[in-house]
């Protein structure tokens, strides 16, 4: 399948998977059973509107609601399996105080023992109650599924997969790392459905995970690697230390402005280029990948996706700039003082130092009109950020989308179908571009992001849970920036920025002022920073490592990767945060 293809399919699958599902809701009550419900019945003050759906319906029950009292059963016998779901969907302003009566029976006619879950429970409720329940919001809410520590093994195996396998056998890796990302995916799906006993949970949780992350995740990529892929910088480059450091250091200003992805994505191949002559040339993309890829992108929402998030949930748009602005200048000016100095240092160890010099009035950029579509593609994004119609679409179960995400999408999509139209196949030629990189990113991606499932619900779970010990550490801004930031490097760091955002208290105006400012401080540059600790740690670095080993380039494995940041990276931001934070 051809890249265009690939746009339209996704594009198709975006417009016509946004179909209703006769689930599209406000309240959904999740259940929790020991034995099979044959029938049940609530009686409730009028809150409720509608009641429909869940797997009460995908059980064959009839479902009937009055102004007081709702009812489901089914007239031939049918049961609600033991085993945990949604139970029915409300339309209303549903609480446990506006429902009463509830009465709950067997197959056999017996009446059950009935309970609303309480935190501190192993399942929400006492042990002696037969049927656990609760009411969740719109917001699809993975915490309320009881995963335990066994279920991230597959998301410790398919990391493990990343550092181990290519070191092992290289040749293997390169042409079947998609089918071992869904080995791993497939490792937890198959005992996910084993816990929940319900098609319709397991469902409604991959298709949360493929069109609140996964989509807007790679689509976003894919435009950016596409779009700065046919923006061509020829000329007469010299990798000298003082050009890779001016490269650096332009790629690190920029991040903020046009992504991480976009910087790098820019600038990585005329790096390579200008440095192709060299042997030692490892340590320049390892800190191209922790400048240019992660801790350039500090200072505003388009930097990094965590601070975009923070933004969607009220943060200021400068916020960052005028906090961050130090702090990301202070880690800058050492790593690139550093750099400087190891770079030097292997310069003068190259035997054949070549001749010419850099020539300034040489330098030809190709591919102007992906400059246009750059922008274009900042525009969608702070378009889905700025503007909220207020409307969703349904999806499946209680997924929705809201309109301006839909949007987005398609128009980054469009995006990148133009700038393939318009820009000449020579250019990207010239420019070393192969979708390699980003076909390697998608197929491993999606394994990382259905297997980092449980990890993220069980950290999501409040003031319990298997992991309730790490948010307990959280007890000054030192923590915050360093648990934050450590589980960034390893999960996903825009998930794991929202919850340490939550546990802080999740109200961006008290965070954003004294005395919770260096709070927020810490967590924001803990996620951002943090990423560069590892391949995974943000996607670009993936990316960049994938078009440096296409160029020739012996890149270190997962752990000798690790070796470089924990050693450079660590030192720094311990001063960092000792310096500002303490």
């Amino acid at each position: 399948m051809n890249i265009n293809k690939l746009i339209l399919v996704i594009l198709f699958g975006i417009i016509f998977c946004a179909n209703d599902s006769g689930d599209n809701h406000s309240i959904h009550l999740d259940y929790e059973s020991h034995v099979d419900i044959a029938g049940f019945q609530f009686s409730h003050n009028g809150c409720v509107d509608n009641v429909y759906g869940g797997d009460a319906k995908e059980s064959g029950f009839q479902i009937s609601a009055s102004n007081s009292v709702f009812l489901a059963f089914s007239f031939e016998g049918k049961v609600i399996k033991a085993g945990s779901g949604t139970l029915v969907n409300f339309d209303g302003d549903v609480n446990t105080e506006c429902l009463s009566g509830i009465i709950f029976s067997d197959s056999k006619g017996k009446k059950l023992n009935v309970s609303f879950a309480t935190n501190g429970k192993s399942n929400g409720c006492e042990e002696d109650v037969d049927v656990c329940l609760s009411l969740i919001g719109k917001h699809h809410q993975e915490h309320s599924i009881p995963f335990s520590l066994y279920h991230a093994i597959p998301f410790i195996g398919i990391l493990l997969s990343i550092a181990v396998i290519p070191l092992v056998n290289h040749h293997f890796w390169e042409h079947n790392f998609g089918k071992i990302s869904f080995f791993w995916a497939l490792a937890f799906i198959i005992p996910f459905y084993l816990l929940v006993n319900s098609f319709h949970v397991v469902t409604e949780s991959l298709l949360h995970t493929l069109f609140f992350e996964y989509i807007p995740f790679i689509v976003l990529l894919l435009s950016l690697f596409t779009v700065s892929g046919g923006i061509c910088l020829k000329g007469k480059l010299v990798g000298t230390p003082q050009l890779n450091l001016i490269i650096l250091g332009i790629g690190t200003a920029l991040a903020s402005w046009m992504g991480t992805t976009g910087a790098a994505m820019l600038l990585i191949r005329p790096l390579l280029r200008a440095n192709k002559w060299r042997t030692n040339k490892v340590h320049t993309v390892v800190f191209f990948i922790f400048l240019v890829a992660n801790i350039g992108g500090a200072l505003t929402p388009l930097g990094d996706p965590p601070l975009f998030l923070g933004f969607l949930k009220g943060v200021d748009f400068f916020w960052t700039t005028t906090n961050l602005f130090l702090p990301m200048i202070y880690v800058s000016i050492v790593l690139l003082i550093l750099y400087y100095f190891i770079d030097s240092y292997y310069y003068k160890k190259e035997e054949k130092i070549p001749e010419e010099e850099t020539d300034l009035k040489s330098i030809e950029i190709l591919g102007k009109v992906n400059f246009i579509f750059l922008a274009l593609v900042i525009g969608a994004v702070l378009m889905s950020g700025f503007w909220n119609p207020n409307y969703s679409i349904p999806i499946y179960g209680h997924v929705t989308v809201e309109l301006q995400n839909i949007l987005r999408d398609i128009l980054l999509l469009v995006i990148t179908f133009l700038s393939i139209k318009f820009t000449e196949a020579s250019i990207r030629n010239q420019n070393g571009f192969t979708w390699f990189p980003i076909v390697e990113v998608a197929k491993l991606f999606i394994g990382i992001f259905i297997t980092i499932t449980p990890v993220l619900a069980i950290l999501k779970v409040p003031d319990v849970g298997a992991l309730q010990w790490i948010k307990d550490l959280c007890s000054s801004e030192l923590m915050y920036f360093w648990i934050t930031g450590l589980l960034s490097a390893f999960l996903d760091n825009a998930p794991t920025y929202l919850v340490f955002f939550d546990v802080a208290g999740g109200d961006a105006a008290t965070l954003m002022v004294e005395p919770l400012r260096l709070t927020l401080l810490a967590i924001s540059s803990g996620a951002v920073f943090l990423g560069a600790m590892t391949y995974i740690g943000n996607a670009p670095n993936f990316m960049v490592r994938a078009i440096a080993e296409e160029n020739g380039v012996k890149m270190p494995s997962f752990f000798g990767f690790m070796a470089w940041s924990f050693s450079i990276l660590g030192l720094t931001f311990i001063s960092y945060s000792l310096i500002f934070l303490f």
